[in-house]
C-alpha cells in the first residue's frame, strides 16, 4: 500500500535526518533542527550513522561475494548516498538487480532521478513495508526480482520506525515467507539498555516526524526478529562489530545506544516452526 502523504518539508523525516547525519544534502532545515536535538540526547549519533552505513556495505559485499546473491529488496531504504545497494553488489556481479522500497516522497523523488540514468538493473519503487505482499506483487519488482531464486531483503535500521500495532517481527515473518530457502535477512535495530533514553529519544522522534515512528527497543525484541532463521557469523551485534574492515574506520562509535543486529539465511521450510 503506497503512503500517498503530500510533501510538508516542515515535519522532519526519519530518512532525511539520517542523510543530514551522515553529512549528505537532500535534507531541510526542519530535518537539521530535528537532528540538533536528537544529538542532544545522544551526542555520538554521527558516528552510529556512518557506522550502520559501513556495515551495509559489508554486508552486501558478503552476500555477493560469499554466497552469490544477485538479487536484493532493500525495505525503507532511504535517501540515495554514496555506495549504496547497487553499486556495492554490481561491484561483485554486473547484473546483480536491485529494488529499493520506500513510501517517503523526497526519497522517491530523489531515487529516481538518480537511478533513472542507471542500467536497468536498480529502481526505487513506493511501498509500505507494512504491507510487503503489495510490495512482492508489483509490477516493478517483479521485473527486476524472481523469487523462484535467492533473494537478499534488507531492513537496515529501519524497523524502528514501525510501531507494535503494525508488529514489526511479523512483517519480517511474511517477507521471509515469500523467500526461497538459501535467501537471507539483514536486519538491525536502534536499542539501548537505558530505558530513560529509550522513551526520550522514541518521545522526540514521535513528535519530531507526526508520529511517523514506531520506538526504540531492547535486544530481546530484536532477537525475535531472528526467529526461525539460521545467524550467520558472528551472530547478533553491535554492527559496528560485524566483521569491521581491517582499515579501522569503524574506531568512533556511538556510546548512548547501538545499532543491533546481524545477517541470516532463510532455511529449508521443513526445518521452519513458524505456523
Amino acid at each position: 500500500m503506497a503512503d500517498n502523504r503530500p510533501i510538508d518539508l516542515s515535519v522532519p523525516s526519519a530518512a532525511r535526518m539520517y542523510d543530514w547525519l551522515l553529512g549528505g544534502h537532500f535534507n531541510y532545515e526542519a530535518d537539521r533542527l530535528a537532528c540538533e536535538e536528537l544529538l542532544r540526547y545522544a551526542p555520538t549519533t554521527k558516528a552510529l550513522a556512518r557506522n550502520n552505513r559501513w556495515f551495509l556495505e559489508r554486508v552486501v559485499r558478503a552476500l555477493a561475494e560469499e554466497h552469490g546473491i544477485k538479487q536484493f529488496v532493500d525495505f525503507g531504504s532511504g535517501l540515495p548516498t554514496q555506495n549504496n545497494v547497487h553499486q556495492v553488489a554490481q561491484a561483485v556481479h554486473r547484473d546483480a538487480r536491485v529494488v529499493y522500497v520506500d513510501n517517503d516522497p523526497v526519497v522517491l523523488a530523489h531515487g529516481r532521478s538518480i537511478l533513472d540514468s542507471h542500467d536497468g538493473n536498480a529502481t526505487i519503487i513506493e511501498g509500505d513495508m507494512t504491507h510487503p505482499e503489495a510490495v512482492f506483487e508489483s509490477a516493478e519488482f517483479g521485473r527486476l526480482i524472481d523469487l523462484k531464486e535467492r533473494t537478499a531483503a534488507l531492513f537496515i535500521s529501519v524497523l524502528h520506525c514501525v510501531k507494535d500495532r503494525d508488529d514489526p517481527a511479523g512483517i519480517v515473518r511474511r517477507v521471509v515467507s515469500r523467500l526461497k530457502p538459501g535467501s537471507f535477512v539483514v536486519i538491525c535495530h536502534l536499542v539501548s539498555d537505558d530505558v530513560g533514553l529509550r522513551d526520550q529519544v522514541t518521545d522526540l522522534m514521535r513528535k519530531q516526524t507526526d508520529d511517523h515512528w514506531g520506538r526504540v527497543r531492547e535486544k530481546w525484541e530484536v532477537d525475535r526478529f531472528f526467529e526461525n532463521l539460521t545467524l550467520h557469523r558472528p551472530g547478533l551485534v553491535d554492527v559496528t562489530d560485524w566483521r569491521p574492515d581491517s582499515d579501522l574506520r569503524q574506531h568512533d562509535r556511538s556510546v548512548e545506544w547501538m545499532d543491533y543486529g546481524g545477517m541470516a539465511e532463510v532455511p529449508p521450510r521443513s526445518a521452519r516452526t513458524d505456523p
